[in-house]
């Protein structure tokens, strides 16, 4: 029995990653280690308030600014991975992030210290819109919720192994904590100027030199009611998840816990998520994206509600369990959502206005937390957020009521696909006599080059 439960396991893990592309494994590594490296978006309220002396409350203004430049960066990110390619737009982010978060490290003064994480918000989160653009441009249709849940796999493993040695980093340099952080995302930097391709889908033209399929403009991503819908219904549910990393490390310090506790604590979030995302997703891969969403929604809202009621570390990881399954269910589901949403060649404005949502949720989640933790106590923030998880969950009923079926947006894709290749070959075949007499006359005697 032993024997045939290990190759199970097996068979099930060969399962989940086989058929992925090497360019898609290539950007999860790049993910991988851009997480093991990460630091300053865990620690920087314990940061602030236990090693600077600051208040929570202002340790949640440089955590807004940090989010407002995720905001700001989000959709001119967007832009770029759509006109200048994936690839360039993932350069430029990691190289400024890097650079921007080792200055970071050594600013002093208050005001300072708020800028360079306004500048460290708009680099790191510039490259969020590239890599989910990519990663749908480089996998099938149906393979999508795989990819994108082996990516926050990684996302998570790195988190899981650099949490708790950060912790302890922390206990002795922060400034060590921003140094490696910087080393990590240089290497991420390497990783893809030397291996990924770019993958912007071709862009085909017509007769006259204008696009066969018309871009989609920020303004057409405004006007799609349902992804603008679920636009805030992500903004709802990332207010929430942004708990675990603003309210959290605050609300445990303001209750005696050192930054080694929070980090024991929050690393059993990356630690469930490696353990349990493969095995869930091969649950969830297929099934209604609804109920998935609702489901998550509730366990986000509730999960935080019961931190409440804790008072020791163990309790404290326990109410992480409950909101970290949320987490697992919630991520790959609604971010192949939005690529079913999107136009294959407006895949990063509209990557760009959903990454918005996150840094939209960074910038007022720290202020949410901060003011209702100086003035009420963690317990009103822990409840507020039980409150917006049933307000999500209900949003999504309604919302997601006329969702087609995953195997129609599948078709409809092959279909579009399918056009714009028979457009290029009919271009072609009208461009060819037309160059070959240009050829031609150049070719005769008093032609004009």
């Amino acid at each position: 029995m032993p024997t045939v439960s290990v190759k199970s396991v097996r068979r099930a893990a060969r399962e989940s990653v086989a058929g992925l592309p090497k360019e898609f494994w290539w950007l999860w590594t790049s993910t991988l280690v851009n997480r093991l490296g990460a630091f300053v978006a865990t620690f920087m309220a314990l940061y602030l308030t236990l090693d600077r002396g600051y208040s929570a409350s202002y340790a949640g203004l440089v955590a807004s600014l940090h989010g407002l430049g995720g905001v700001v960066s989000s959709l001119g990110a967007g832009v770029m991975t759509d006109r200048l390619g994936r690839r360039p737009t993932l350069l430029v982010a990691q190289t400024s992030t890097a650079f921007s978060v080792a200055l970071l490290g050594f600013m002093e003064h208050p005001v300072a210290i708020a800028a360079v994480a306004f500048l460290v918000g708009m680099a790191s989160n510039a490259s969020r819109p590239a890599v989910q653009a990519m990663m749908a441009d480089i996998v099938k249709p149906e393979d999508r919720v795989r990819a994108f849940s082996l990516n926050y796999w990684a996302i998570n493993l790195g988190f899981a192994i650099s949490s708790a040695g950060a912790g302890f980093i922390a206990e002795y340099s922060y400034l060590a904590g921003f140094l490696g952080e910087a080393a990590m995302t240089l290497v991420c930097a390497v990783l893809v100027f030397v291996k990924l391709p770019e993958s912007r889908p071709v862009r085909v033209m017509d007769a006259a030199g204008r696009p066969a399929v018309p871009d989609a403009g920020l303004g057409a991503v405004l006007r799609d009611g349902r992804f603008m819908g679920v636009v805030g219904l992500s903004f709802v549910i990332a207010l929430i998840f942004q708990q675990g990393y603003v309210g959290l490390p605050v609300a445990m310090g303001t209750d005696g816990f050192t930054s080694a506790d929070f980090g024991m604590a929050i690393a059993v979030n990356g630690v469930l998520i490696v353990a349990l995302q493969i095995p869930v997703t091969r649950f969830i891969e297929h099934r209604d994206p609804r109920r998935l969403l609702i489901v998550s929604s509730l366990l986000a809202g509730y999960g935080f509600g019961l931190t409440a009621f804790a008072g020791s570390i163990t309790v404290y990881a326990l109410t992480v369990c409950v909101w970290t399954l949320a987490e697992i269910v919630n991520s790959p589901v609604q971010t192949g959502l939005v690529v079913r949403l999107s136009p294959v060649h407006g895949r990063g404005r509209y990557q760009g206005v959903y990454t918005m949502s996150w840094s939209a949720a960074a910038l007022v989640a720290p202020l949410m937390s901060g003011f209702l933790i100086d003035r009420y106590g963690a317990e009103w923030l822990w409840g507020a957020c039980a409150v917006l998880g049933t307000v999500a969950a209900a949003g999504y009923w309604l919302l997601m009521r006329n969702l087609p079926a995953e195997a129609e947006e599948v078709a409809v894709e092959a279909v579009a696909v399918e056009a714009v290749v028979v457009e290029a070959v009919a271009v072609e075949a009208v461009a060819a006599p037309s160059a070959a007499g240009a050829r031609k006359a150049a070719a005769e005697p008093g032609a004009v080059a």
